[in-house]
């Protein structure tokens, strides 16, 4: 079973039908709604600021979030999907986006709806990455927009697909 740790008097919140791997550590003030899953050695540490966590939201092995003690918090909308050993410190993630494996998301950054964050790169504080749009490079840099329809697409289809991933370890 995960770890979940009550912290400043929040304990975490977790929504309907969600998966936990076992070694997953969920931590204070988060809320996490409905089927989600959240991946083995993934840290959600919600102890010095708020994260909330939308519907459908695949959280890959490895990945960190955090935020600044009284001044950012993390927002992550519907249907996003964070790759493996991804870092998000204190930024917004709107619906449908995708941030790719290895890369870092800093503070009052916000990818905006459909968009994706390739591979290892590295958005920097306060960087706008507008709907729809592909960043990639370290430090991130525009590099060309995506199709709204295909963007959603893809990204439904993996939340989807991690949910019935973890159906497998739940023996449903």
């Amino acid at each position: 079973m995960a770890l979940i740790i009550p912290v400043r008097g929040f304990t975490p919140q977790i929504g309907r039908d969600c998966f936990l791997a076992e070694n997953a550590t969920i931590i204070g003030d988060t809320v996490i709604g409905d089927e989600c899953s959240i991946w083995f050695n993934t840290v959600i540490r919600g102890d010095v600021n708020s994260i909330k966590i939308g519907n459908g939201v695949n959280i890959q092995d490895g990945s960190v979030l955090h935020t600044l003690y009284q001044k950012s918090t993390i927002e992550i909308g519907d249907h996003v999907s964070i790759g493996h050993n991804v870092t998000i410190h204190g930024a917004k993630i709107r619906d449908y986006a995708l941030i790719g494996m290895g890369a870092v998301v800093m503070d009052d950054a916000v990818v905006g709806e459909g968009a994706l964050v390739a591979a290892g790169s590295v958005v920097l504080s306060r960087t706008v990455i507008g709907p729809n749009e592909l960043w990639g490079g370290a430090p991130a840099k525009f590099i060309k927009m995506v199709e709204p329809e295909k963007a959603k697409e893809m990204n439904v289809k993996i939340a989807k697909n991690y949910l019935m991933y973890s159906k497998w370890y739940t023996g449903e």
